[in-house]
């Protein structure tokens, strides 16, 4: 199994939809089901932390009075 800190977003999120669909069948021994919850909730922070890392890096053209580009600014979602 491949360590959490080594995946890519889209990695982490392929086995975190993995983890959640063996939880909800209900086909998993107590012990199992125990560890794939302690893998998912670790799946879990990965993702959010990878996708705080690319919304950091999201920049919003700037535009200048004449409405030509004029650099970037940073992201800000409100």
């Amino acid at each position: 199994m491949k360590p959490v800190s080594e995946m890519s977003f889209e990695e982490a999120l392929r086995e975190l939809e993995s983890v959640v669909g063996q939880l909800e069948s209900g086909n998993v021994d107590l012990d199992k089901a125990i560890r794939a919850y302690e893998r998912g909730a670790e799946l879990k922070k990965h993702c959010e932390a990878k996708l705080a890392q690319a919304q950091a890096r999201i920049e919003q053209i700037t535009m200048a009075e004449s409405g030509q580009p004029d650099g970037t600014a940073p992201f800000d979602a409100r």
